[in-house]
């Protein structure tokens, strides 16, 4: 695949997880929908690495690290964002934690982090748009 296919491809896969984790929103499936929502930002994260740094992509799903590696330079705010996003993929996937996780999933949490999951997912989008 060419880069500019890799780069396509990635985005489609992001969308697809988008919609995917308003689909489990509106199921009420709070935990599975902000692990989705972690998915569509490190896909996207991975896609500005590779049109900006190169193809091979590293093997982490930490957004802060991946938004550093591909040379962003996100705000504070963002930085903060992208930890408490980057723990919804911890916390979903392990048994000791994903209790706790499914516990704390309110529908007002839950909102709450989608709106800043879409933030972030706008933000990337038009750093895209600019390369």
């Amino acid at each position: 695949m060419t880069r500019d296919e890799i780069i396509k491809y990635w985005v489609a896969l992001a969308e697809q997880d988008h919609q995917t984790m308003i689909h489990l929103h509106e199921s009420k499936d709070y935990h599975w929908s902000l692990f989705l929502g972690h998915l569509v930002l490190e896909k996207l994260l991975k896609t500005i690495y590779v049109a900006l740094v190169d193809t091979k992509v590293p093997w982490t799903h930490d957004l802060l690290r991946l938004s550093e590696k591909a040379g962003l330079k996100p705000s504070d705010k963002q930085k903060d964002q992208m930890d408490i996003v980057t723990s919804f993929n911890i916390a979903a996937r392990y048994p000791d934690y994903k209790h706790s996780f499914y516990n704390k999933c309110t529908p007002a949490f839950t909102e709450k982090n989608l709106i800043i999951i879409k933030e972030l997912k706008t933000w990337l989008l038009e750093i895209l748009e600019k390369k």
